[in-house]
């Protein structure tokens, strides 16, 4: 049985990752993509729940923090307005006019399969989703809407778009234009999109897992748990999104052997409700948590 559950442990990220990409390629095949992408991001999400109950990776954060709500709430209005609206429907659409009006940019490959043209997708958009998450840490005033996420208690699937807004708002801008600047395809904006999907749920879930030399390509459960730390020589790290790659060039990734703390959280109070945190950060108050990069306590 240990034997068992061991291997389970080293296939699941890989498993559960392609198995969502094949369904979505599928999707997109038929010409049904958007409802298979949604149908498949579902039962995604509904699979690793199961996971977490099974094979949770802290048992302590099993335990309710009252917080299920305002993180559902956070989502839709992440997902299903800001980066559904503003991404697909504004980045594809306006990647489609480019096409139509003269073909792909100069810049981009669009000699590459497919394949190829997404990885270089992911890792053009992934240095503007650095740099967004970078300066989120380092910024006073952009880590009084960061704080939001950083103040969970607890990772599960349910606070993967545990973002304000405005947050989101901010890695959109850093990082979109990138892909528009390089003249790339709507198809890889979509894809784009998909795999930063189902790789944001992946990252925050409470499975046991082992991630091996997946760790130095993408960013992982195992590596995200040191970001939520609550030492600055930890929680200053991993910025990455979906890969690693910036993390190693600009010096800030971070693993270690030992565990990962299971207490996180911010170092200051943030509202327990939706529309608290929603305008806790435009509040004429000191911010409501203290940045990674400055010590505890010195507020702002």
């Amino acid at each position: 049985m240990n034997t068992l559950r061991h291997m389970l442990s080293c296939l699941l990220w890989p498993v559960l990752l392609v198995s969502a990409l094949v369904a979505t390629a599928a999707g997109i095949a038929s010409g049904n993509g958007v409802l298979w992408f949604n149908l498949t991001y579902i039962l995604f999400a509904i699979t690793i729940g199961l996971f977490e109950r099974v094979m949770p990776h802290e048992r302590s954060w099993l335990e309710n923090d009252h917080q299920t709500f305002a993180n559902l709430a956070h989502t839709v209005l992440n997902k299903g307005i800001v980066q559904v609206l503003v991404v697909v429907s504004g980045t594809a659409g306006l990647a489609g006019a480019i096409q139509s009006a003269g073909g792909n940019g100069p810049l981009w490959p669009s000699q590459l399969p497919l394949f190829f043209q997404v990885v270089v997708g992911l890792v053009v958009a992934e240095f503007g989703l650095y740099w967004a998450h970078r300066i989120a840490h380092q910024s006073a005033f952009l880590w009084r809407f960061h704080a939001v996420h950083h103040s969970v208690t607890r990772l599960w699937f349910i606070n993967t778009g545990r973002f304000h807004f405005v947050d989101t708002f901010v890695s959109i801008i850093l990082s979109q234009p990138l892909l528009y600047l390089v003249g790339a395809p709507a198809i890889v904006f979509l894809w784009v999109s998909a795999i930063t999907a189902f790789i944001g749920v992946l990252t925050h879930c409470n499975i046991e897992m082992r991630f091996g030399p997946i760790n130095y390509v993408f960013n992982t459960p195992g590596l995200h748990r040191w970001h939520h730390s609550m030492d600055i020589r930890e929680g200053n790290k991993n910025y990455g999104e979906n890969l690693m790659i910036w993390d190693m060039i600009f010096r800030t990734y971070f693993d270690s052997d030992r565990r990962p703390p299971a207490r996180i959280g911010i170092d200051g109070p943030m509202p327990s409700s939706f529309l608290g945190q929603l305008s806790a950060p435009f509040s004429a108050a000191p911010p409501p948590a203290v940045s990674p990069d400055r010590p505890p306590g010195t507020g702002s």
